[in-house]
């Protein structure tokens, strides 16, 4: 099957990879621990490698980024095997890839952490905006959904549907303080409007939670600097918000992250109420569990009149190769053996 170029309104037909590579350094948001987080090109069909560089002796580990590497949820995405814990926090730097448009690239990372930035997306988003992307000559997978896949767990409820237009987020948050309250974002996801809309909302969290997350060793690296920090009734950040509803663009932002862990875009649509990483998961789990559905297509060569193209981009240079033998390592769309865990 090929996804209808007409309906998407997207860049569609091929797949991309960076240019050149690019970084970005600073520190875990719940580790504390400082990491430089480097972004490279990759072949076609690579998908999004995660390689943890060694130390103190150690070799390097690498797994590809999809719903079975997915360790704990808690607080944030970590990514893993049976080795253990990989990266933790790697949602925003997954939106940011996903919401460019970013099919291939191996990202390495010296530090058990993403670094946080500034609570956002922003930062991954530039460094990759200035390496610029390229198309490679080899179509691009989509994963279309045939049909609804939900998941509840008390007040809380994720579903995927059909979209066949392209990817679309509906997101409703409700939380019991003044700042905040019910807040509901929806947007058809493509790179200009994950740029202008969904990459600079930051994480947030309250200071009533501080020493309970400081006691289970969270939030160690958390400051007004990357979080925006809630009182009983006010922000404590000098700078205020970035919109009005940030605390619910920043909720989208990190499901996009997590969603983008299917392996290949998504034709569909995914709405979310009063959810987070764990609910996210449980729902990209459930639809990946279910062969009847969704299925892979492929996306279709775009005319030169009707495509938009990525920034920077060229499409005739070849991506640069880097020698770490990721040559063959495939997206690697898989079903997990386990059920959606919701509790």
């Amino acid at each position: 099957m090929r996804v209808d170029e007409y309906r998407l309104g997207m860049k569609a037909g091929r797949q991309t990879t960076l240019r050149r590579p690019t970084a970005v350094s600073g520190i875990g948001v719940h580790s504390g621990a400082p990491a430089t987080l480097t972004i490279l090109p990759a072949e076609a069909d690579t998908g999004i490698v995660f390689v943890r560089c060694g130390t103190n002796g150690q070799p390097d580990r690498e797994i590809v980024a999809n719903v079975r590497a997915v360790t704990a949820t808690e607080f944030a995405t970590v990514l893993g095997d049976a080795a253990g814990p990989l990266c933790s926090t790697a949602e925003h730097v997954l939106a940011a890839m996903s919401g460019l448009g970013v099919d291939n690239a191996i990202i390495e990372i010296d530090g058990p952490e993403v670094p946080i930035m500034d609570g956002s997306a922003a930062a991954f988003v530039d460094a990759i905006d200035q390496a610029g992307l390229i198309t490679l000559p080899v179509p691009r997978r989509y994963i279309r959904i045939l049909k609804p896949v939900r998941v509840v767990s008390g007040e809380s409820s994720g579903e995927l549907r059909p979209h066949p237009q392209g990817f679309r987020i509906e997101l409703e948050i409700d939380f019991n303080h003044p700042l905040i309250g019910r807040q509901q974002v929806a947007y058809d996801v493509a790179p200009d409007t994950f740029r202008r809309e969904l990459s600079r909302a930051r994480t947030f969290g309250f200071m009533r939670d501080v020493a309970k997350l400081w006691s289970a060793g969270y939030a160690l690296g958390a400051s007004f600097d990357n979080t925006l920090v809630i009182n009983e009734d006010r922000l404590l950040n000098p700078e205020g918000l970035r919109f009005a509803d940030e605390f619910a663009r920043h909720k989208a932002l990190d499901a996009i992250g997590d969603l983008a862990l299917a392996g290949a875009p998504l034709l569909g649509a995914y709405r979310s109420v009063r959810g987070g990483h764990k609910l996210n998961h449980a729902v990209l789990s459930a639809l990946m569990a279910d062969p009847s559905a969704w299925v892979l297509v492929d996306g279709p060569e775009i005319r030169p009149e009707i495509r938009q193209e990525t920034r920077q981009e060229s499409r005739n240079e070849a991506p640069r190769r880097v020698t770490r033998g990721h040559a063959d390592l495939a997206t690697g769309l898989v079903a997990p053996a386990y059920g959606p865990d919701v509790s």
